[in-house]
């Protein structure tokens, strides 16, 4: 199980370094990043928020980096497109995929699984679902597929395990990237690490 942010290309992006890589591709957010990957993330963030905020939050401002952040750093509401991703690394098989609509933000929906609810989507196309049954979680790739999909039944403990080491990755990630703002956006550097937290469900931490 690894958070995964959901990217595009950023060829014609110049505010800070970013690394090279395909659009509708994932990276996997933890505490291993290149400079270059975390710059890509936080781009990735701030461009999913990128809307204009409503006039409480202030004028936008009007050098580019400014206009850039303006929505992260003052958006009550943040997104960041993507999701704790599950892979059988035996097989290379995926039983979650991040689809369409779903974020980072809202990964505490597991929980909701394992204590809550016992079932939560991760956004469509594909439609994938975590239900629990028992003592058993059952993780399905697609639910809405229509010649069946993947589908896998794991101990609750492990899951557990699972959404404990994924949320650590994003934790290791946070640190890095406090790290990385503080070297790359000096004068937005508390702002940014803060709207960071907000947008993966994160508290800092001192």
């Amino acid at each position: 199980m690894q958070p995964v942010l959901e990217i595009f290309a950023a060829d014609d992006f110049a505010l800070w370094p970013v690394g090279e890589h395909e659009s509708y591709g994932y990276l996997v957010l933890d505490g291993e990043l290149t400079p270059a990957e975390v710059g890509t993330a936080v781009m990735r963030i701030a461009d999913c928020n990128d809307f204009e905020p409503e006039e409480e939050h202030g004028p936008c401002p009007t050098d580019p980096l400014g206009a850039f952040l303006h929505g992260l750093l003052t958006m009550p509401d943040l997104f960041a497109a993507g999701g704790f991703r599950v892979t059988d690394i035996a097989t290379d098989t995926v039983f979650v995929e991040p689809g369409c609509c779903n974020g980072l933000e809202t990964w505490r929906d597991w929980r909701e699984v394992l204590d809550g609810t016992g079932c939560s989507y991760f956004g469509h196309d594909p439609s994938s679902a975590a239900e629990r049954v028992g003592d058993t979680v059952r993780l399905t790739l697609d639910a809405h597929a229509k010649d069946g999909s993947p589908v896998i039944e794991l101990p609750v403990d492990q899951v557990r395990a699972l959404v404990t080491g994924a949320q650590a990755d994003l934790r290791d990630f946070l640190s890095l990237a406090g790290t990385w703002a503080e070297q790359h956006l000096p004068t937005h550097a508390a702002a940014v690490t803060a709207a960071l937290a907000r947008a993966l469900d994160l508290e800092l931490t001192e």
